[in-house]
């Protein structure tokens, strides 16, 4: 796979792409994931065999470009909740054109960690533009995620999500929800999408181990999931 780096809509984009891809895979590139970005797509591509593109998008500020709504508990400023909406039309419609303007129209996963995961999973209840989600430790203790969530199914076929086994045993009153949000999150999906098309998968450690390993699990289980069924 190659490694390229390019300027797209004024956003810094790391791409790593195969001959003849199959699926467009597209992650968040906070300042945190630049140095796993190469193993992360070495992972995807060990794991699954399948060709892929996966480009990862420059995140200005991890807190303001990534919660789709104000919680004090993320981040006080007032300002943060209020910029998630501009990030997705980012992705729709300035690095998702330029991309199928150079691979062709593939189907389109979408995928995080922690915050990144949130915003995969909130930008599949706004559009049916990704064929699934993936979504890695995603910080679902946002408050009032369920109620949300309840009322704004995805639109997304496959959804994976993951969380570490330590990560609800913390004293942040706020982030030990986690575990109970995640499993009910993945209740839901069950019920919209199927059992088969959702899956919860159970890592060891807390939220700040493997995330590379993490994410490339989750994308390579979308892709094996979209592939059983072309």
């Amino acid at each position: 796979m190659s490694h390229k780096t390019s300027i797209i809509g004024g956003r810094e984009c790391f791409i790593r792409d195969s001959a003849r891809p199959r699926y467009i895979l597209i992650q968040t590139l906070g300042n945190h994931e630049r140095g796993i970005f190469d193993r992360t797509a070495e992972l995807i591509s060990e794991a699954c065999g399948v060709p892929f593109v996966l480009a990862a998008f420059q995140v200005f500020d991890w807190d303001l470009d990534l919660t789709p709504w104000h919680d004090d508990a993320i981040n006080r400023n007032p300002e943060v909740g209020t910029m998630t909406g501009e990030t997705l039309r980012y992705v729709t419609e300035s690095l998702l054109p330029a991309l199928e303007a150079e691979y062709g129209k593939l189907p389109v996963i979408l995928g995080g960690y922690s915050l990144g995961a949130l915003f995969a999973l909130w930008s599949s209840m706004q559009t049916d533009r990704f064929a699934a989600i993936a979504a890695a430790s995603p910080s679902l203790w946002i408050r009032e995620w369920l109620d949300y969530a309840k009322v704004h199914p995805v639109k997304a076929g496959k959804v994976y999500l993951s969380l570490g086994d330590q990560e609800e045993h913390v004293k942040n009153r706020a982030i030990k929800r986690v575990g109970d949000c995640v499993r009910a999150e993945y209740e839901l999906l069950k019920a919209q999408l199927g059992a088969e098309n959702c899956t919860l998968e159970w890592n060891q450690g807390g939220h700040f181990v493997d995330g590379d390993k993490r994410l490339a699990s989750a994308f390579t289980w979308c892709i094996n999931k979209l592939s059983n069924y072309e």
